[in-house]
């Protein structure tokens, strides 16, 4: 965090296409993210004040049960055991984050919760699931493992509880248990299990404190939403706007009140009938009993019907009635959902008349075409503006949009053309065609237009779609060859769609084999039969991959469906914590009309089931009335597992609000993640930020720098890549290309980059940061876009400085080896004086034979003198090997700007064919000019660039001054 101090500063920010605007071009508008970041820090420093403040004046400020100070040892420990969660982010040697490139999403699922919620969720679901074994015949009290379990349970409970309050405290602390609903549905879990486990009741009468209790109990598996962050989300996003849904359930509430009036009013008690239809609208007549017959078959049995003695009975339609206001908002509720309408209304048509449907169809046309469809659009537009997605601009739906669709792009596992081996370039040339892709796809259809008819063993029809499946199953193995062969095996088994047609081919190969074997075995046969058209059925799903429509209709699915996670198993607890109530409330109900052996609430799984047929709206309003069944049609006993009788209030309840819950909310909260996918998929490509077409060309640039297909490029690597790019990612190379660079260093820290982490930063640069973003993607975008910019500035600054300081080295370096070189030439017109004098000395020798023994003792002298100089010159000469130097420039010498390389000396040179005298005044000038100079040089070896060849040129150069000489 910046310092307390910190103000809005003029700074150079990074615009559209690169250009780089100072503080004078901007708009007025631009100063509000410097604001807003600004007005952000104050509110956080404020809140620490404030916090600090009641720390100092209130000592019992944060020190949770009043007893454990700030300070303490222990508390610290429970703090560390409470918050210690997964780093999605490890450190790397250095102590810097370190990029994570594989299995993102499961670090990211890692880090959802901390270690000790993550423990809490395991033990719930453990506990869930030892509550699914409990039947009204298989009770806690009675089954030893299941209270350990229970206790299991309660004790980790305390445990984590216990943690949590010693750490953050229960009450007025910053970060109390007990600050929110979810703290107190926490509490409300432990003190319901608490109790049961010590009470565990071993009468459970119906309708009894032990009863609601145990429905209570069952609201367990919610506590898993209260541990999950994502789900709580949900929740929160839907109960949000509960106002605007509770105004709409009040106005359908009205308009059923209204319609149950009338209905009352002018149908209430003219629905019964007597059962006898001798009398069947006389109420006065219908009483005493009759003979009702009996009809157990369809077929034409003689003899006389069987009979039975039946009293009649004056009564109203089984499930429903307009007698009571309550009784008929409840029929109209059933036709609100479209169950049971025409039931009711072909009754009402045949005891009261068909002028009265009309009152029917009313209902449902404005209850249900205008009143539910309101209700339903509610709900869709509460959850996307309580989710932020109804109130976004058209720039920021776009940007929404473009993330959707970049998270979805992925590399493309296509190898390069084989261009080294001819055999494969030409099936690869071929696999890649369009025309085959097509003919691959037909052959799919075609195979799966053999199960037009059921495959039954011994029929001819059957043999033969048998044989062409295998013909087909051939066909596709040689396709999957051909693909092997072209791409390579390692490529071929990168696509995830080639990994999934070879298994099928594989299956169809096994089938093959096994419809060979069975031949003449009916019960292997039939089994032949049902595994080859499985594969049949698994190889159509094969034909997604070959479309790009039908690939984007299966991609908004999949896509729908992680989106829509959280939701589903929302859904699936709440179905859950509905069966145990189920179980309790209506295992032991007796059958009816509804209710039997494939439909009942007798156990846990079978209740589920129950309730995903619920769920459809299939009968639900049936299986209610089924449960609402009361004394005399059943006999109640001491507890609710010794009667089958209903409830009708539970049973009311029960139905009616898991049917709002699950049909009317939560699978509209599932349509409008799906409306939204499709928005992603099917927009316009003119309005899109970044085309398809755009991604592609990124796809097949990425492919260009990824040869190995691994979906990772070192850092390194990103600026070759970013030179490639054309059309609407092409980058700026003299003022975004450096910014770009950096980025990629700064958010990787030089390790390698995916193919994710480029097409998001290009994204960035491709649009309006200030339009398209949301308020806190903004700022943090803002942030690290000064960051980069003040780095990239540095970055300049110190390159160059760099450039300066290697200037400025240069020409040091060329002044000192200019100095080597005079020095190096003085030496060698010393070296040149020394030869010169002892050769005279030898010549004036050799011209006086006639003189006395004293000249013959200097020509000794002399001598002795000569073996001195051909000494120092063998010295010399192993200097000179330990020397370099270039060869001697030709006649450029004459030319006025000639210029000697830094570091080089000149040797004389000498033309072919003559030699040029080299008199003795000549040198002895020279010689001269060379000692009148005071400075003294030092002899020092150089470099050169051939060593060889200027030896051989010095060599010659002193032979030829030494015979001149002479």
């Amino acid at each position: 965090m910046r310092r307390s101090g910190y103000k809005p500063k003029p700074v150079h920010t990074i615009r559209e296409n690169g250009d780089i605007n100072a503080l004078q071009g901007r708009i007025q508008d631009d100063y509000d993210i410097k604001v807003f970041q600004y007005r952000q820090q104050q509110a956080e420093l404020k809140r620490n004040q404030q916090e600090e403040d009641l720390r100092e004046n209130h000592p019992y400020f944060d020190t949770p049960l009043f007893a454990i100070s700030r300070e303490s040892n222990f508390r610290k420990f429970c703090q560390l055991v409470v918050e210690a969660r997964y780093n999605v982010t490890p450190k790397d040697r250095l102590g810097q984050d370190a990029k994570i490139n594989r299995y993102k999403e499961g670090h990211k699922f890692l880090d959802l919760v901390t270690y000790l919620e993550w423990i809490m969720i395991t033990v719930t679901i453990l506990s869930a699931v030892s509550m699914s074994f409990e039947t009204p015949s298989n009770r806690v009290i009675d089954q030893p493992l299941l209270q350990i379990t229970e206790y299991i349970f309660v004790i980790f409970m305390s445990v984590e509880l216990t943690l949590k309050v010693f750490a953050n405290g229960l009450f007025f602390t910053p970060k109390a248990l007990i600050r929110d609903f979810s703290g107190i549905l926490d509490v409300g879990f432990f003190l319901i299990s608490l109790i049961y486990l010590c009470w565990l009741p071993r009468s459970v009468p119906a309708n009894s404190a032990a009863q609601f209790l145990m429905l209570l109990r069952s609201a367990r598996p919610l506590r898993i939403i209260i541990l999950v962050p994502d789900m709580r989300k949900v929740v929160y996003e839907v109960c949000r706007g509960f106002k605007e849904i509770l105004l709409v359930s009040i106005l359908l509430v009205v308009l059923m009140f209204i319609f149950a009036i009338y209905g009352v009013q002018i149908i209430g008690g003219q629905l019964a009938r007597c059962n006898d239809r001798t009398y069947y609208k006389q109420q006065g007549l219908c009483r005493g009993t009759f003979w009702r017959e009996l009809y157990v078959s369809k077929m034409n049995v003689t003899g006389a019907d069987p009979v039975m003695l039946v009293p009649r009975v004056w009564a109203n339609p089984h499930n429903f009635n307009f007698d009571y206001i309550g009784s008929a908002m409840l029929a109209l509720f059933e036709v609100l959902s479209l169950e049971g309408w025409l039931e009711i209304r072909d009754i009402i048509m045949d005891r009261m008349g068909p002028e009265h449907a009309i009152f029917v169809h009313i209902f449902v046309f404005i209850g249900t075409l205008v009143g539910l469809t309101l209700f339903v659009g509610v709900v869709i537009a509460n959850y996307s503006e309580n989710k932020g997605t109804a109130l976004l601009t058209v720039d920021q739906r776009r940007w929404m949009d473009l993330k959707g669709r970049i998270k979805l792009a992925q590399p493309l596992r296509t190898p390069p053309r084989p261009e080294n081996n001819k055999f494969r370039s030409y099936v690869f040339d071929i696999t890649q065609t369009k025309m085959f892709k097509k003919s691959s796809a037909v052959l799919v259809l075609l195979n799966c237009a053999l199960l037009y008819k059921p495959w039954k063993p011994k029929e001819k029809i059957t043999q033969i779609s048998a044989l062409i499946s295998s013909v087909f199953t051939f066909l596709f193995l040689v396709e999957a060859t051909m693909k092997c062969i072209a791409l390579g095996v390692v490529g071929y088994w990168q696509s995830r769609r080639n990994r999934f047609d070879l298994l099928v081919t594989i299956l169809g190969i096994a089938w093959i084999v096994l419809n060979i074997i069975s031949m003449g075995q009916n019960d292997l046969q039939e089994f032949s039969n049902t595994f080859g058209f499985t594969v049949i059925i698994l190889r159509f799903f094969t034909i997604a991959g070959k479309h790009a429509t039908l690939k984007m209709l299966m991609l908004t699915i999949i896509v729908s469906f992680f989106k829509s996670f959280f939701i589903i198993l929302g859904m699936f607890l709440l179905m859950l914590v509905y069966a145990f109530a189920g179980v309790i409330l209506f295992g032991c109900v007796k059958f009816g009309p509804e209710l039997g052996r494939h439909a009942n609430f007798k156990t846990v799984p079978n209740a589920i089931v129950l309730l995903m047929r619920i769920v459809t709206g299939e009968d639900w309003n049936k299986i209610m009335h089924d449960c609402m069944v009361v004394p005399p049609r059943c006999t109640r006993g001491g507890s609710y597992w010794e009667s089958d009788c209903g409830n009708s209030t539970a049973s009311i309840l029960y139905f009616c609000s898991f049917y709002i819950i699950i049909t009317y909310i939560v699978l509209n909260l599932l349509v409008a993640i799906i409306m939204e996918n499709f928005s992603l998929f099917y927009s316009n490509e003119e309005d899109a930020l970044l085309s398809y077409t755009d991604i592609r060309h990124f796809q097949t640039v990425w492919n260009m720098i990824d040869t190995g297909r691994k979906g990772l490029i070192p850092a390194r690597r990103v600026k070759f890549l970013l030179r490639l790019l054309r059309g609407r990612l092409e980058v700026d190379a003299e003022k975004l290309y450096k910014h770009m660079c950096y980025e990629i260093e700064k958010l990787n820290n030089g390790s390698d980059v995916t193919f994710h982490d480029v097409l998001n930063m290009l994204a960035y640069r491709s649009v309006d940061i200030r339009k398209s973003l949301q308020f806190e993607e903004l700022l943090a975008r803002e942030e690290l876009e000064y960051l980069i910019e003040e780095e990239v500035a540095k970055l300049t600054i110190r390159n160059w400085l760099n450039k300066c300081l290697k200037r400025i080295k240069a020409k040091d370096q060329t002044n000192v080896i200019k100095s080597l070189q005079r020095g190096n030439e003085l030496a060698f017109f010393r070296e040149a004086q020394h030869a010169i004098t002892t050769n005279e000395a030898l010549r004036k020798t050799a011209t006086n034979d006639s003189s006395s023994i004293e000249d013959r003792q200097q020509l000794q002298q002399q001598q002795q003198q000569q073996q001195q100089t051909q000494s120092q010159k063998e010295i010399a000469k192993r200097k000179l090997d330990r020397t370099t130097t270039l060869p001697t420039p030709s006649s450029d010498i004459s030319n006025p700007n000639y210029r000697l390389q830094p570091g080089l000396r000149e040797i004389p040179s000498e033309t072919k064919g003559s030699k040029r005298p080299a008199t003795h005044p000549q040198l002895q000038q020279n010689i001269s000019l060379t000692f009148s100079t005071d400075d003294s040089y030092s002899w020092r070896s150089w470099e050169g660039a051939h060593h060889l060849n200027t030896r051989k040129d010095i060599e010659s150069w002193w032979a030829n001054q030494l015979d001149t000489s002479t």
